[in-house]
């Protein structure tokens, strides 16, 4: 009789690996990772992440797609850069962040519910209407998006920095009705539609 196979002894897969590489950004890097826990150590949420980065980057090299592209811990991500700054390696790990948390957004196979992803979704609906961010609008989101007495409750809660925007000119109640559009309404358009052809282009390129 043939004795039980190990888990922890079976071979890494590169399939995920190398789409990777491909489809995300930064992600030819992922293999230089020698999990010394650094990026852990210096993220300001690491005690929250479900997976730090390097611990990432080893399920990408074991073939563990699922698991990868359905977690919430790309999103964790606020861009501080505490963890390329000390890296060892000098790896671009908050850009293998956001494009593993895009790549899994266009798949399909992002969490739904998750704050970030939510809030990242809503802030590019809002300014691609006009080409500039509506913050009131955007603002209203935030705060009523769990429902009206929720979000009551937070509007009372910030009255006084609400306040302060106002004064400032940062918050218009006229904004409502519409809102500030960019100036060149036809570069915005053709910036964004340039965006998407470099985006098909590259899903049109053979696969290895």
């Amino acid at each position: 009789m043939d004795a039980p196979t190990n888990p922890s002894a079976r071979p890494y897969r590169s399939d995920f690996l190398r789409e990777v590489e491909r489809e995300v950004e930064g992600g030819e890097m992922v293999k230089m990772c020698m999990q010394c826990g650094v990026c852990a150590g210096s993220c300001p949420f690491g005690a929250h992440w479900e997976h730090s980065p390097q611990k990432l980057f080893m399920m990408i090299r074991a073939g563990k797609r699922d698991e990868v592209l359905g977690t919430d811990s790309m999103w964790m991500c606020t861009s501080c850069y505490n963890c390329v700054v000390r890296c060892p390696r000098k790896l671009p790990i908050t850009t293998i962040m956001h494009g593993l948390a895009s790549y899994a957004q266009r798949l399909g196979l992002a969490p739904k519910m998750q704050p970030t992803r939510d809030f990242s979704l809503a802030f590019y609906d809002n300014f691609r209407r006009t080409g500039r961010v509506n913050e009131l609008k955007l603002t209203l989101w935030v705060y009523f998006r769990g429902g009206l007495v929720d979000g009551v409750k937070k509007a009372w809660s910030m009255r006084r920095v609400g306040l302060g925007m106002l004064k400032a000119g940062r918050l218009n109640p006229l904004e409502i009705f519409g809102g500030h559009e960019v100036q060149d309404r036809k570069g915005f358009e053709a910036m964004l539609a340039k965006a998407a052809q470099i985006e098909q282009r590259k899903a049109a390129q053979p696969k290895d």
